[in-house]
C-alpha cells in the first residue's frame, strides 16, 4: 500500500489475541459540554431576568415622570403614565395632587422568565412636579 507521497503506509498492528486497543478520549468533550449546558442556560436566563428588572424600573420611571408632568398641568396624568410605558407590563399609576406639587407613583410588576418560579417582584418609582398656575 502506498500513501499520497509514494511512501509506504504502515497499518496499526492489532495486539495478539484479537483484542482491540483501549478506547481513547473521543467524545469526552461532548459529554462535558452536555453536563455543563444546564448551568450555562441557567446563567443565561438569570441574566435575562436581571435585564427584565432593569427594564421594568426604567419603564416605571418614565411612566411616573409623564404622569406627574401632565397632571401638574391639570391633564389626565394617569392616562399619560400608562401611555408612556410598554403595554405588556402590569403597572399601577397613582397621582396625588397636594399644595403646589403633584406626585405620581408607578408600580410595575416585574415579568418572570421562568414559569415555575413565582418571584412576585415589583418596582416602584415616584416623580414630583411643581403645579402650573
Amino acid at each position: 500500500m502506498r500513501g499520497p507521497h509514494g511512501d509506504r503506509r504502515v497499518r496499526p498492528r492489532r495486539p495478539a489475541g484479537g483484542r482491540r486497543r483501549p478506547l481513547d478520549d473521543r467524545g469526552v468533550s461532548m459529554l462535558e459540554f452536555a453536563g455543563f449546558l444546564p448551568i450555562l442556560l441557567l446563567v443565561g436566563m438569570a441574566a435575562i431576568q436581571l435585564g427584565l428588572v432593569g427594564y421594568s424600573a426604567s419603564q416605571a420611571g418614565s411612566g411616573a415622570r409623564a404622569a406627574a408632568r401632565v397632571a401638574s398641568q391639570d391633564g389626565p396624568g394617569q392616562a399619560a403614565g400608562y401611555a408612556a410605558m410598554s403595554d405588556w407590563l402590569d403597572a399601577q399609576v397613582n397621582v396625588v395632587r397636594g399644595g403646589e406639587t403633584t406626585t405620581a407613583t408607578v408600580t410595575v410588576q416585574v415579568p418572570t422568565l421562568l414559569p415555575f418560579v413565582d418571584t412576585d417582584w415589583s418596582v416602584s418609582r415616584s416623580a414630583t412636579m411643581p403645579d402650573d398656575d
